[in-house]
Order: structure tokens, then C-alpha cells, then sequence
């Protein structure tokens, strides 16, 4: 599932986990109907039009096959918010919770699911994560750092605040510019105190705001999806 932001803001973050996946054995289908989530919509309050779009991504995804996601958010969505919405229609409550199920978070996946910390990645600089908010309501921990510690020549290095949202929460961005501008500037400062080479997320929506900010301010910090960090040779 490459997302909305994944397809249009950042295709090469989709590109380089299809990549890695297909080195690590596995084959890979790409439903070329699927579409948005349905998350926008959700979190704008208009919950029966993110319901037609999770029953249409229900539909598209259907099968055993498990679904990877290079975003924690748009995961969440699919395994949280899916059971939740489509509580009261027995039909389609029993296909949200099989889909629920099956879908993954692309550093869930590798770390948890197929036991992989090492895929052979090569980065010769000083790396920060950026804790995605979406990672809390799929329980996850320390994926990516665990992933980052085993890319050779690679230097992993904390960052205060490191949980604390970067401001850009969506529509939140759009509605509150001014709180979300200060908090991705608090974001870029505890970036830009580490030292980093390079900074990582899980998430295009997250990588483009703190992106963002820090090319506007002149900073030369490499900016990726862990997916690109893990196919660096």
C-alpha cells in the first residue's frame, strides 16, 4: 500500500521497499485501485465518507496476503480506525478485522514479523530518527532504531524530545500554521543539536514538514524514509 503522500510526495520511499522486500525473497502486488485510506476524511469528521473509502480498500486488498505500509499513520488507520468504523455492519467488520490483521508497518514488518534487523545497508554518517505519533497506536518501539544500529558505518544518534510531534498531524498543519510551525521548529532544533548527517522517519507526511523547514532554513541534513536509508549500498 504506497499511500497518498507515499505516491505523491515521496514514490522512491515506495520504490525502495519493494526493493528490499524483493532482495529478501518475497514477491510483491501492487493493486493499482487503490487510493486514500480514508484518513483525511476520518479525522475531519466526515466518518461515513471514510467508511465507503475503507470498504473500497477492503475490497482492493482482499486475501491472506499480508499488506506493507512505509507509514505508521496510514497503518494505524487500516488496523486501528477500520474495526472501529465499520463496528455496526457485521459484514464488513469481520473483513476490516482480517484486513487489521494482515497489514504492517513497513519496520513492524521487517523487525517483528520476518525476525530481519540487517538487510546489507551501507550509510558512512550520523543518524537521527524522528518518532512518527501514529507509532504509539500500533504499540511500536524501537523498530527503527534497531535497523539504523545495524546499517554499516552508520551512526546512530538520539535526539531530545525525539516522540514529541513535528507539527504536521495532517490537516492540522493546514488549520493551526502557527502552532505547527513552532513545533517543527522545536523539532528542527533538536535535529540540528544532534549533529546529524541524516535524519529518518517512518512517515512521507512527517519527512515533509521537517523537511521542509529544513531546507528553508539553509540546513544540508539528508532527509529519508528508513526504506531509503536501508537500500543505501
Amino acid at each position: 500500500m504506497i499511500t497518498c503522500l507515499g505516491d505523491c510526495i515521496r514514490p522512491e520511499a515506495g520504490q525502495a521497499v519493494v526493493k528490499i522486500l524483493r532482495q529478501l525473497g518475497h514477491q510483491i502486488d501492487f493493486p493499482r485501485d487503490q487510493t486514500c485510506c480514508g484518513q483525511p476524511m476520518f479525522n475531519s469528521g466526515y466518518a461515513e465518507l471514510a467508511r465507503e473509502q475503507a470498504r473500497h480498500t477492503i475490497r482492493v486488498f482482499e486475501g491472506d496476503e499480508p499488506v506493507v505500509v512505509p507509514s505508521g499513520s496510514c497503518a494505524a488507520m487500516v488496523k486501528v480506525e477500520y474495526p472501529h468504523l465499520l463496528e455496526g455492519d457485521a459484514k464488513w467488520h469481520e473483513r476490516a478485522l482480517d484486513l487489521a490483521r494482515r497489514t504492517f508497518e513497513f519496520s513492524d514488518f521487517l523487525v517483528n514479523q520476518l525476525q530481519v534487523t540487517d538487510v546489507g545497508a551501507k550509510y558512512a554518517g550520523k543518524v537521527a530518527y524522528h518518532y512518527a505519533c501514529h507509532l504509539r497506536m500500533l504499540k511500536q518501539t524501537n523498530e527503527v532504531e534497531t535497523l539504523v544500529k545495524n546499517v554499516q558505518g552508520a551512526t546512530y544518534v538520539p535526539i531530545a524530545r525525539q516522540d514529541q510531534c513535528c507539527g504536521f498531524g495532517g490537516s492540522f498543519a493546514v488549520r493551526y500554521p502557527l502552532v505547527s510551525g513552532n513545533m517543527v521548529d522545536d523539532k528542527m532544533r533538536c535535529i540540528l543539536a544532534a549533529d546529524a548527517d541524516c535524519l529518518v522517519s517512518t512517515d512521507a507526511g512527517c519527512l515533509m514538514n521537517i523537511g521542509g523547514r529544513l531546507h528553508r532554513e539553509g540546513k544540508r541534513i539528508e532527509v529519508l524514509h528508513i526504506a531509503q536509508l536501508l537500500e543505501k549500498r
